[in-house]
């Protein structure tokens, strides 16, 4: 039987969070994701959002770091580990 998927919308706290689960920088999430430092510090901070773009860009490189986003109904999203990440 398949599994439901859901879209995960990337907040500042997630990205904050699952950044801080890997033990990564904002430059370590740049330099993985090709996304500026100065765009993550902004968006982490509240000060603007994302381009569909480049919140993938960030999703995806934080997933292949061994990040999964679980949503938890009636809660909302939260992050934990996957097996097959690598956070070296």
């Amino acid at each position: 039987m398949g599994r439901a998927t859901v879209e995960v919308s990337l907040t500042p706290a997630l990205c904050r969070a699952a950044r801080g689960f890997l033990g990564w920088t904002q430059e370590e999430l740049a330099a993985r994701s090709t996304v500026s430092r100065s765009t993550i510090r902004d968006f982490e901070g509240d000060r603007h959002g994302l381009h569909r773009s480049t919140e993938a860009q960030l999703l995806s490189a934080l997933k292949e770091g061994g990040v999964m986003f679980v949503d938890i109904l009636g809660c909302g999203t939260a992050i934990c580990g996957t097996t097959n990440g690598s956070n070296e």
